[in-house]
């Protein structure tokens, strides 16, 4: 069971599993750059992370949820939450669903984020989570995700990892990957000489990174 201070914002998942040092460089050393693709997913973001809700017999949908799980050390906002309600009032099933710009990707990274929202939920409601859903502007439609053993643990590894890293608080060295560099806002201050010129603990932006998590959440 994790400390409310050790929970880890969702949002770094997709870091962590594009690539270790872009992640100690947004979580421990504070660097960020906008580019047009994290432009796009925040405005996108905008559009949906506005908590509010809407509901019929037996069905509701709950928008910029905020979610937790204790269990596995995670904090963050679901961008939708469909709910499948029992008759005694409680919940029989919930499916998060995350909104994403672009298409569909080969890579993990999108089914890990939603992994780790269907952790939060499972703590939260009680009941298993076989399911979550990816909607990508670029199709106009939703793509399932089973939400099963490999995906799940491959989540918890990267939720241990980012742990290691919190705790020696150092930014890997930079290795030069054209097909994730290119891609990547952080390229131009991405160089190998910066590597050692963090020395920050991560400890103090985790925190800062929660306080702001619990405060979008309204927590």
């Amino acid at each position: 069971m994790y400390s409310e201070d050790d929970l880890v914002p969702i949002s770094a998942l997709q870091h962590i599993l594009f690539c270790e040092r872009q992640y100690a460089l947004i979580h421990i050393e504070q660097v960020w750059e906008e580019n047009r693709f994290t432009a796009e997913g925040k405005v996108l973001h905008e559009r949906v992370d506005v908590e509010h809700h809407e509901s019929r017999r037996l069905f509701r949908q709950e928008y910029g949820m905020a979610v937790r799980s204790l269990e596995r050390g995670l904090i963050g906002k679901c961008d939708l939450v469909e709910l499948y309600l029992a008759p005694n009032g409680g919940v029989a099933d919930a499916v998060p669903v995350e909104f994403k710009r672009g298409r569909n990707k080969e890579e993990d990274v999108d089914r890990v984020q939603l992994c780790a929202q269907a952790f939060c939920l499972e703590e939260m409601f009680k009941v298993p989570v076989a399911v979550g859903q990816l909607y990508y502007l670029q199709e106009h439609r939703r793509t399932t995700v089973d939400i099963d053993g490999p995906l799940r643990a491959k989540t918890l590894q990267l939720v241990e990892r980012i742990q290691q890293l919190q705790s020696a608080g150092t930014t890997p060295p930079a290795v030069y990957e054209k097909r994730k560099c290119d891609r990547c806002s952080l390229l131009e201050l991405c160089m190998p000489e910066s590597a050692g010129s963090g020395g920050k603990r991560v400890d103090r932006f985790v925190q800062s990174q929660i306080r702001a998590t619990r405060e979008e959440c309204g927590q």
